[in-house]
């Protein structure tokens, strides 16, 4: 055999290697897009599944808006009362911090005119009377309805 025969031995045999590997390749190909198609048979059977599913939760959704709505309606009102009721009380306080403030000046002025007048001995002691007064009538009405 000369160099020529070789060569072509060589070529038919890689040739032949080349063939074989290429057969499982195709037939793995094969293999796995006979099952792609398995796989996409059955999509739209669960696609079916998945829309009614789908919309069976729309549903329920829908039907819970619905009834959050209701609620909502309903406490609407009870939501006007509470906030009536904080301006009422809003004005009632803010009512006694002007008349707080009223009592404040006038009672700082009132002291003002005891401390110009030197007053204050005055007015403690008619404070003092008036205590032993309203002590002396309590203890006769208390010795009378034994």
């Amino acid at each position: 055999m000369d160099f020529l025969g070789i060569a072509a031995l060589i070529a038919a045999i890689a040739f032949a290697v080349l063939v074989i590997f290429l057969g499982k390749v195709l037939n793995n190909l094969s293999d796995v897009l006979s099952k792609t198609g398995d796989t996409i048979g059955k999509l739209p059977d669960q696609l079916d599944e998945i829309s009614k599913e789908t919309g069976t939760i729309l549903h329920n959704t829908n039907e819970t808006i619905l009834d959050l709505n209701e609620k909502i309606k309903t406490l609407n009102p009870i939501f006007g009362m509470v906030e009536d009721a904080g301006t009422a009380s809003r004005k009632v306080s803010s009512s006694l911090v002007d008349l707080t403030e009223s009592m404040r000046k006038q009672t700082n002025a009132a002291a003002k005119m005891t401390d110009n007048k030197d007053l204050r001995g005055l007015y403690g002691l008619a404070a003092f009377v008036y205590f032993l007064n309203q002590k002396k009538k309590e203890y006769n009405a208390a010795t009378q309805n034994p």
